[in-house]
């Protein structure tokens, strides 16, 4: 009897060191041990993504649009910087006090809360759209298996069509594009007013999407974006090569809608960009467009690729030639790391193909432009 009361007691003291703490971490846990469980439940993370998830995302997203900066960014700025002065204050007090028991209990449970708080929103808020209702099983477009000559015949399109557009767009003194990328943001929340006519399930309030002011950091761990979904904000760098920007807001921008999957991102951002007109955005979509399928089809048929990057412009290709040259400058370990992790990621949310699932998008490139007719993929 005495040694279960000493036991009560003993979690009570340490209960009492951090209560409110204690709370948030159990609270979370529940909540990711919960998501974990539900995975397989096609039914609840369908009905949980439409009438909990959207919801909340449109309400952040027109709260966050009226912020002139990334609440995304700042919470990670201060999480990082903060925590790490936390951590340090914390540990220079324990050796000044030469107490560390309690101290770094507390250190321990602080850390462990706020990386539950944040995967267990993160669980809550995104995780649930990957085992609900997709973009295709939404909309009602089909994923079929494609033919090399198909394959080529839409690469070949999207050529043209890059072609088309490559005098359209502002150039530096080099021949090489050069988008003022504000007015690209400015622009942004008109993107998907039309395409969201077409799927109703991409409706979604028109705001915008936000640059971001450690864009070079975002280029050294090799991302070009990022949708935050704590805070329902599409974050773009803007430090890459400017060609390939407009599509990379239309990118994040579907994520902001619900679309989860990467490869149904980058198709619903080319349908979008093709279907707002503007030459930039176009111009942008056609070559997100052509580097997809274009790799695909070099695997698949090496003389058809040859056929089709011959067609390209000059302009076209200096622009592919300026952003592989932008990103070699980024292959570092660090890089490599963030990409493996990354990788992981994707896979953890049943995306077997990890980064690779990027080029699963050509499929539904090709079948969508052959059931809309033929050209008939600008919309």
């Amino acid at each position: 009897m005495e040694n279960t009361r000493e036991k009560k007691r003993g979690f009570a003291a340490i209960w009492s060191l951090c209560p409110l703490r204690h709370v948030l971490l159990l609270l979370n846990a529940v909540i990711i041990a919960a998501h974990l469980a539900t995975r397989g439940n096609y039914a609840w993370n369908r009905a949980l993504s439409r009438s909990f998830v959207r919801p909340v995302h449109r309400f952040l997203a027109r709260g966050t649009d009226l912020l002139p900066f990334s609440l995304a960014e700042a919470i990670y700025a201060l999480a990082i910087i903060g925590g790490a002065v936390y951590i340090i204050l914390e540990l220079a007090w324990c050796v000044r006090r030469k107490e560390w028991g309690k101290r770094l209990y507390k250190v321990l449970v602080t850390l462990l809360t706020a990386g539950a708080v944040f995967y267990g929103g993160f669980c809550l808020l995104w995780g649930v759209y990957y085992y609900g209702d997709d973009f295709m099983a939404q909309s009602g477009l089909k994923r079929e298996k494609i033919s090399a000559d198909q394959l080529a015949e839409v690469t070949t399109w999207y050529a043209a069509l890059a072609n088309e557009y490559a005098d359209q767009v502002p150039r530096d003194e080099r021949g090489v594009c050069d988008l003022d990328r504000g007015a690209v943001l400015a622009r942004s929340p008109e993107v998907y007013v039309g395409l969201e006519r077409r799927f109703a399930c991409l409706e979604g309030p028109e705001v915008h999407a936000k640059g971001m002011v450690f864009s070079r950091v975002m280029s050294l761990i090799d991302f070009t974006g990022f949708f935050f979904p704590l805070t329902a904000e599409a974050n773009v760098n803007t430090d890459f090569p400017s060609s390939l920007f407009p599509s990379t807001v239309a990118h994040e921008l579907a994520h902001q809608r619900g679309v989860a999957k990467e490869q149904e991102a980058n198709f619903v951002a080319v349908l979008a960009c093709l279907d707002y007109g503007d030459p930039e955005y176009v111009y942008s979509a056609a070559l997100l467009a052509y580097t997809h399928l274009g790799n695909a089809l070099y695997g698949a048929d090496r003389a058809a690729w040859e056929q089709a990057y011959g067609s390209l412009c000059d302009a076209v290709k200096r622009d592919f030639a300026a952003n592989r040259l932008y990103w070699q400058q980024f292959e570092t370990p660090v890089q490599k790391a963030s990409n493996t992790v990354y990788e992981g990621f994707l896979q953890s949310y049943d995306q077997e193909l990890g980064l690779k699932s990027y080029g699963a998008c050509v499929d539904l490139l090709v079948n969508y432009y052959y059931e809309a007719g033929q050209g008939g993929a600008e919309g």
